[in-house]
């Protein structure tokens, strides 16, 4: 291997933040909360969804609520007037 080429690889946790379970692995990232186990020192790296908690993986799907979200918009911003669209038929 050429020297001074590869990136710099760290013992890093992945931990779930839903369901808690922790990946050990390696990586190019970093993080400022670390933790040893067994001796050695990781990288704590808090990640919001795995695959322990994907729907992909997991076979859950999830329901996103978009229900009222013009109603909303309009509320915030104000209902938008358009423009009549020019007749063809003139």
């Amino acid at each position: 291997m050429k020297a001074d080429i590869h990136p710099d690889y760290h013992p890093v946790i992945f931990q779930d933040m839903t369901s808690g379970k922790r990946y050990f692995t390696r990586s190019t990232a970093k993080s400022d909360t670390t933790e040893t186990v067994d001796g050695v020192e990781y990288f704590v790296i808090s990640t919001g969804i795995t695959a322990d908690t994907h729907p992909f993986y997991t076979g859950k799907s999830t329901f996103v609520d978009t229900e009222g979200r013009i109603d909303k918009f309009q509320k915030r911003f104000g209902a938008v007037r358009r423009a009549k669209k020019p007749s063809l038929n003139a």
